[in-house]
């Protein structure tokens, strides 16, 4: 080996390790307030604020788990977020796939500024839309009602763009095969094109769940009572010293906020590459 390729061997190892290490500071950074959040949610209140700070608490106390499940009803806030965000999620990736299946695959007067329409709507923020819902909520007597929490999420522009964009990449051959067997539009898509778009629903699926199961501004205008609440209000209450003031038991309400999103992250994390593998390819 030359002196010249074992300098290009070793600025190409050099750039390696300065990605890797850009890589882990990344990730360092995301999961450093994760970590210190269960950490603090197994300390006792006095070490809480200790100095230096404790990373690893030992022992570990637990009774801020039992403290937080129990000072308020947190089982109902669970199943309140647990029935919205599947709710939500369900009906969403139906209506969603609908709607992008009409506008990738089916011809009809005026779809291309209907869809453009639908996009547009993404450059709204929501909290611009936030009093009309609010509203439209109120005049239909959808408030303090799952109706108020879920219907307001059953569709999005963002879903029907993403599942368009993915449904563009099946061969129209296949559809036609279907067409030509004598199966209709629903049944095509039902049949041909849902399966194949497995990787991009379980994708979408997961967003839409990890937003609904977070979301913190529409429940905050749509509930009244202390039964409807979500975890998000639960644990916006608890930081409000409503119930108590302890910083353990409010980090161990927000793991339980965390743990569900973490899980379905990780059960359909393998969809997430085979998706823009698919999506990449022609």
């Amino acid at each position: 080996m030359t002196a010249g390729e074992r300098v290009g061997a070793l600025a190409g190892l050099a750039g390696r390790v300065l990605v890797w290490l850009a890589v882990w500071a990344l990730a360092a950074a995301v999961l450093l307030p994760f970590l210190w959040m269960v950490s603090t949610s197994l300390k006792a209140e006095a070490d809480v604020f200790a100095w230096p700070p404790k990373i690893v608490p030992w022992p570990p106390r637990w009774q801020a788990y039992a403290d937080a499940w129990t000072i308020a009803p947190f089982a109902r806030y669970f199943m309140n977020t647990a029935l919205v965000a599947v709710t939500v999620t369900g009906v969403s990736l139906f209506l969603n796939s609908l709607a992008a299946y009409a506008f990738a695959r089916l011809r009809f007067p005026g779809r291309e500024p209907l869809f453009l329409l639908v996009l547009a709507t993404m450059m709204i923020p929501f909290q611009v839309t936030m009093i009309p819902t609010f509203l439209i909520l109120k005049s239909l007597g959808w408030l303090d009602s799952y109706l108020g929490l879920t219907v307001p999420g059953f569709a999005s522009a963002f879903g029907i763009f993403m599942l368009r964009q993915f449904m563009l990449s099946i061969p129209e051959d296949l559809l036609d095969a279907g067409r030509i067997d004598g199966c209709g539009e629903f049944r095509v898509y039902g049949q041909i094109v849902l399966p194949l778009c497995g990787p991009a629903l379980a994708t979408l699926g997961v967003f839409t769940f990890m937003g609904a199961w977070n979301d913190f501004v529409l429940p905050l205008m749509v509930v009244k009572s202390d039964e409807m609440r979500t975890l998000t209000l639960a644990v916006a209450a608890l930081s409000s010293g409503l119930y108590v003031e302890s910083f353990p038991t409010m980090m161990a309400a927000a793991t339980f906020v965390v743990l569900p999103v973490l899980a379905a992250f990780l059960a359909a994390q393998r969809f997430f590459t085979r998706s823009i593998v698919l999506g990449g390819l022609k």
